[in-house]
């Protein structure tokens, strides 16, 4: 089997250690694996199921000899050296913003989308919260034909890496100690608190956060009729979003169906024990690579095309490395055999 050179493009230190567990469990050949950093990152060491790393110093020159580069940077790293690792001759796969939008670029769910890699040479992950929800809801959308989707958020503070987890330790640790506490990453205090505040405000008073559902949904389902509207809400968890979701469907739509329907449905957990109150739970979605989905019901205001239902899913896995991991495996399987 042919093995394979691969980058990882300045990353944090959470998703450099989630890239490289995803190819280590999914079994991605690998010939080299080079770790590519910021000054303040550059030559310290990273120990790694393969072997230990030694991070470089990403420059113009890094891509040499890469066949696949996963970029895990904000979108200006990604929109200055994207371009630059495919003069090298390397495969880009990008979690960054930065290409989703664009429509000669796939913006790919390999559950739902695979067939749209084919040769591109820059794939777009999507935004976290879009990623988890399209999972469990394609299988529905494909049924049923989703019209509407109405969401709300519940997002852990590792959106924002190392510096945010901490942040709501800290901060919690102040709270009970009664000490007052500054905040830095986050706008308001997250310790025992929400803020229904993520990302920029656009025109129309809905965030940058709740238009990406939108637009990246409509790109990835193939389908700019369906109605998003999206509150997104961030709170005090470290890590694996949750997301309250109701949606219209043309077709009527029978809760024992959908919940059969998800259960042969692939990196999709319904967990469904009432008298354990078993249910999804950010707790119990971290570190798993399905998604968890319940509280599946008739929707009792709008009723028989209508359902509610309840998701938790690991964004830094479904998200920003499994994924990106996933759409390599895809394109080492289907499109380099």
């Amino acid at each position: 089997m042919k093995k394979y050179n691969i980058a990882i493009v300045w990353a944090s230190w959470a998703v450099w250690i989630e890239i490289i567990n995803c190819l280590d469990n999914l079994k991605i050949p690998v010939n080299n694996l080079k770790l590519l950093g910021s000054k303040r990152s550059a030559w310290n060491i990273q120990q790694t199921p393969f072997w230990d790393i030694k991070i470089e110093l990403l420059d113009e020159n890094s891509f040499k000899n890469i066949d696949f580069a996963l970029f895990s940077a904000g979108w200006k790293i990604s929109e200055k050296f994207a371009p630059i690792a495919v003069k090298s001759w390397a495969r880009v796969i990008d979690n960054s913003s930065h290409f989703r939008y664009d429509k000669n670029i796939p913006l790919i769910v390999p559950e739902i989308n695979s067939g749209e890699i084919k040769n591109a040479k820059i794939i777009a992950n999507p935004n976290c919260t879009t990623a988890i929800a399209s999972v469990a809801l394609f299988p529905i959308y494909k049924h049923f034909w989703i019209k509407k989707i109405i969401i709300s958020t519940y997002q852990a503070t590792s959106w924002w890496w190392a510096k945010a987890m901490q942040e709501l330790i800290d901060s919690t640790k102040s709270y009970l100690d009664w000490q007052e506490f500054q905040n830095k990453v986050f706008s308001h205090n997250i310790a025992f608190n929400l803020i229904p505040h993520i990302d920029n405000f656009c025109e129309n008073d809905y965030t940058k956060e709740e238009m990406k559902v939108t637009w990246e949904t409509q790109k990835i389902f193939w389908d700019e009729n369906i109605k998003i509207s999206c509150t997104a809400v961030r709170i005090p968890t470290i890590r694996a979003h949750s997301e309250s979701v109701t949606i219209e469907t043309e077709k009527e739509i029978n809760p024992q169906e959908v919940k059969n329907l998800l259960k042969k449905s692939p990196w999709v957990k319904v967990v469904d024990n009432i008298k354990n109150n078993t249910y999804p739970m950010p707790k119990t979605a971290t570190w798993k690579y399905d998604i968890e989905i319940w509280r599946i019901r008739q929707n009792l205001v709008f009723w028989k095309k209508w359902l509610d239902l309840f998701i938790s899913g690991d964004q830094l896995l479904k998200w920003a490395a499994l994924n990106a991991v996933q759409i390599l495996n895809e394109i080492i399987k289907t499109h380099l055999n």
